[in-house]
């Protein structure tokens, strides 16, 4: 038997397809790359964005055809599109032919579901209240080797008006500290090079438990005292909650990485009230300012919306300002998006030509500050942590620096998971080109 797991959005949800391959091999399903040869389909879908939830849609309906061939064929859909209001009917009345869909919070429920289908032949539509206790003791199958992703928490507090997070994967539940050290200890003494820390707001880790003292700076310290060599890194942080000890931390230990997602949404304190993102632009300029007190080096990059409702020409002109003077290595920059269900819906919105000159504008502006960053790397020797052969130039590997930074060199895949100096040599753009100098 075979299975093909098609994943869409975050880290959170590759996290959660790594955990749902472990149910299917651990039932006897080996992967597949191909719909036709696939007798199990799972959909892990998003729908923080309209375009994500559109393209899931659509992939799912390309599948009837296949489904009248071969009625054998189990389709699932899991993640956080199925938590939405009503979307159990929607799958019931426009996609008959799903055979499984899963909430966020009952990933252990795949099995038995799957042996509810082929035995008895019976479908099973079951979304859990995404504020219930998740179960953490699944198996994982790990696919991003040398990296592997550690959930820290699950859900968000912080109910930014345009975002749906809150609502389908409930409020914040932080996992025992004992039990995130040891699943931690045991990727590192199998081999694994970085460690993701996962989370919606990893800063509010802790905050649920009964010790106060374990908070997020208190988990990162923790991880990093476990002996043998490798890197942490960690998303996402909110900077409402960011603070000097979290940095401190990082800035005492080489191997937490000089690299913080930090996302601003917009540079308009106007704008940010409207988002209820709770910090101020001066508030954000401090923290950068901290940041680079602290740790020279660290790389900044950051999440940045146009065309939120209601922006005006004003409110746009102060996030480009707010990106040139704070230069941030690199910025994923995507344009506002209506979600069912959260308050921005309800706010006039900005016309599609306006937010596609805003996104223009404001993607050429950050293209250069990259660049222009990108330049200073040339010259320097850096450890790169290598990750991977080099989709686009033959007979090449890729890894990244402390700083984030992706560097491409020549080498071969038996590099893969080891940590090597190369000196940067080129640069364009957001890429960085080198030599091997040194290996081990």
């Amino acid at each position: 038997m075979k299975y093909l797991t098609i994943t869409y959005g975050c880290q959170m949800n590759l996290h959660e397809s790594e955990k749902a391959a472990g149910i299917l091999e651990g039932m006897g399903y080996t992967p597949t790359d191909a719909a036709e040869d696939a007798d199990l389909i799972i959909f892990n879908t998003c729908c923080i964005r309209d375009t994500a939830e559109k393209r899931a849609f659509g992939n799912i309906g390309a599948l009837k055809p296949l489904k009248k061939q071969k009625k054998d064929l189990i389709i699932a859909v899991m993640g956080c599109m199925t938590e939405q209001k009503g979307y159990d009917e929607i799958f019931r009345k426009k996609y008959p032919y799903v055979d499984i869909v899963l909430g966020t919070n009952n990933l252990d429920k795949l099995e038995s579901f799957i042996r509810i289908r082929r035995e008895k032949g019976r479908k099973s539509y079951e979304n859990v209240s995404c504020d219930n206790p998740i179960n953490d003791d699944l198996p994982v199958t790990r696919t991003s080797y040398p990296n592997a992703w550690v959930n820290i928490m699950y859900g968000c507090n912080n109910f930014c008006s345009y975002c749906i997070v809150p609502y389908v994967r409930g409020r914040e539940r932080s996992r025992n500290p004992e039990d995130i050290v040891s699943e931690v200890r045991a990727l590192v003494e199998s081999g694994y090079k970085e460690i993701t820390l996962l989370g919606q707001n990893v800063n509010s880790y802790g905050h649920d438990l009964k010790d106060k003292s374990v908070d997020f700076a208190y988990i990162l310290e923790e991880i990093a005292g476990i002996e043998g060599k490798f890197r942490i890194r960690f998303m996402t942080s909110h900077p409402k909650d960011l603070n000097a000890e979290v940095v401190d931390v990082i800035a005492k230990y080489p191997n937490i990485c000089n690299n913080i997602h930090l996302p601003v949404q917009a540079g308009s304190n106007d704008v940010l009230r409207k988002m209820n993102r709770r910090y101020t632009r001066e508030r954000y300029f401090s923290l950068i300012d901290m940041i680079r007190s602290k740790i020279p080096d660290c790389g900044i990059t950051t999440d940045i919306m146009v065309g939120f409702p209601e922006e005006t020409e004003e409110d746009f002109s102060q996030t480009l300002s707010l990106v040139e003077k704070v230069r941030f290595s690199n910025a994923f920059t995507f344009v506002y998006s209506m979600r069912k269900g959260t308050k921005a819906v309800e706010m006039q919105q900005v016309d599609f030509r306006t937010k596609q000159r805003r996104i223009k504008e404001l993607i050429a502006l950050q293209n250069r500050i990259t660049k222009e960053i990108s330049l200073t790397y040339i010259g320097g020797v850096y450890e790169i942590l290598v990750e991977d052969v080099s989709a686009k130039h033959d007979g090449c590997v890729c890894g990244r620096t402390d700083s984030g930074r992706l560097v491409t060199f020549k080498g071969g895949a038996d590099l893969i998971g080891q940590f090597v100096k190369v000196k940067i040599t080129q640069s364009r753009s957001a890429s960085l080109f080198g030599e091997l100098t040194e290996q081990g």
